[in-house]
């Protein structure tokens, strides 16, 4: 059998990873700009922590969780998304005595039919802040994300916001909702069948084009929104208007997972085909409460890195950075010892210099070649007078200046002059 990666489970292999960390580091500056700090999670969690959480009837935890017994006979699972065991790791490690701004990256696991997009491993970014009730929070955190668009230079990203009001509220509306659908049952297709009594507004959200008119002649949710929530939401719209951010309000924005109330927004591209939401998110005020903890206001989104690095694969790969700043040439195996001696003392004196020393042999003509892909700025080189005088012939690579050689004392102060 050829060994080939699981369908759906991609490699990231070089030069695509540095395209990648390129995009986490920018990603990563502008969360440390709004205060946020990083909370590293496990990939697997019981299964209850998503079950209870995501909503038993979601397609999520009915049809693409990986789920399986361990040897001592409990259910795990791969992690479907992150909020639920950011809530758990919140609570178990004590973290809800004070507001919280916790930031994750990592994959996640979904069974789902591979496709441009969206895959079986994919990874995200997720952003919880906890203990904030206000507007404010929401509004802060649609404005970092606006920012982070401007980093990775995507200004065609749209932003569509929703309510879904306070539980109580919510409550209503589905009840409401429920008699909608139950006077039009013979309409619906087999999954909203299975989602009308216990999360009629999961049928908001259906992608079937033959319930479209059904859909939109529903009852609007914001004619049952009671008054703390209207006014939460109007509140985070004057906001985004007073910063200059534009969006639009979708009635019909619920968002898959049962455990969202109030604000939820999505961040959408026409760029990517049918997989066009890029980030999305919202308040889940009774999460907490569900697993175990106190009342705690909380909000989030995450954000798919394989769709946001396709979008700005040309800013990122036009800011990628070279392999190596100086690259450490030898014309014997003799003289190696020498040569890692003084790629490390440069590495000592300037820690943020990439220095890389030639491994593997082969004529000066192919090592200077190799020296020049690197993207070095010079060649630092030591050859049999070198060796024997203990000097160093510098060789710029990307400036116009002659090449030198010195002592190798003044080494690192000769690469001063020729860097930038």
């Amino acid at each position: 059998m050829k060994l080939q990666s699981i369908k759906g489970m991609n490699d990231i292999v070089p030069p695509d990873s540095t395209t990648w960390q390129r995009a986490q580091s920018l990603l990563q500056a502008v969360l440390a700009a709004y205060g946020y700090r990083e909370i590293r999670l496990p990939i697997m969690e019981h299964t209850g922590v998503f079950e209870r959480s995501i909503g038993d009837v979601t397609d999520i935890v009915q049809k693409e969780m990986y789920t399986f017994a361990d040897r001592n006979g409990d259910s795990l699972t791969l992690r479907p998304e992150g909020t639920a065991g950011c809530v758990r790791a919140a609570l178990q490690n004590g973290l809800l005595q004070q507001a919280r701004k916790l930031w994750y990256v990592g994959p996640m696991f979904r069974h789902e039919r591979p496709q441009k997009g969206r895959y079986r491993q994919f990874h995200q970014i997720g952003v919880e802040a906890f203990g904030l009730p206000g507007p404010d929070i929401d509004a802060e955190l649609i404005m970092m994300t606006a920012r982070m668009w401007t980093e990775l230079e995507l200004p065609g990203l749209r932003l569509e916001l929703n309510t879904l009001g306070t539980l109580a509220s919510r409550h209503h509306y589905r009840d409401v909702l429920r008699e909608y659908f139950r006077a039009h049952r013979d309409a619906l297709d087999d999954d909203s069948v299975n989602r009308l009594e216990r999360n009629p507004m999961r049928i908001l959200d259906s992608k079937n084009p033959a319930m479209k008119d059904l859909i939109a002649q529903a009852p609007a949710l914001d004619a049952h929104l009671d008054d703390e929530s209207r006014r939460h939401f109007d509140q985070l719209c004057a906001i985004l208007d007073h910063a200059g951010i534009a969006f639009e309000v979708n009635p019909h924005l619920v968002r898959g997972l049962d455990y969202y109330s109030n604000t939820v927004f999505e961040w959408i591209t026409n760029d990517l085909g049918a997989q066009g939401t890029v980030c999305a998110g919202g308040r889940y005020d009774g999460l907490v409460e569900l697993l175990g903890g106190k009342p705690t206001p909380a909000i989030g989104c995450a954000m798919g890195l394989e769709r946001l690095i396709e979008l700005a694969r040309e800013r990122l790969e036009r800011a990628a950075d070279p392999d190596a700043d100086v690259y450490v040439i030898v014309t014997d195996e003799r003289y190696i010892a020498d040569a890692f001696g003084l790629a490390e003392s440069v590495r000592d004196a300037q820690p943020a210099w990439r220095v890389l020393c030639h491994c593997g042999g082969g004529s000066m003509k192919s090592q200077m070649k190799k020296a020049d892909r690197s993207g070095a700025q010079a060649a630092l080189i030591i050859g049999d007078d070198e060796y024997r005088e203990g000097t160093v012939t510098l060789k710029p690579l990307r400036a116009d200046s002659q090449q030198q050689t010195i002592a190798r004392a003044s080494a690192i102060t000769a690469l001063q002059g020729v860097m930038h």
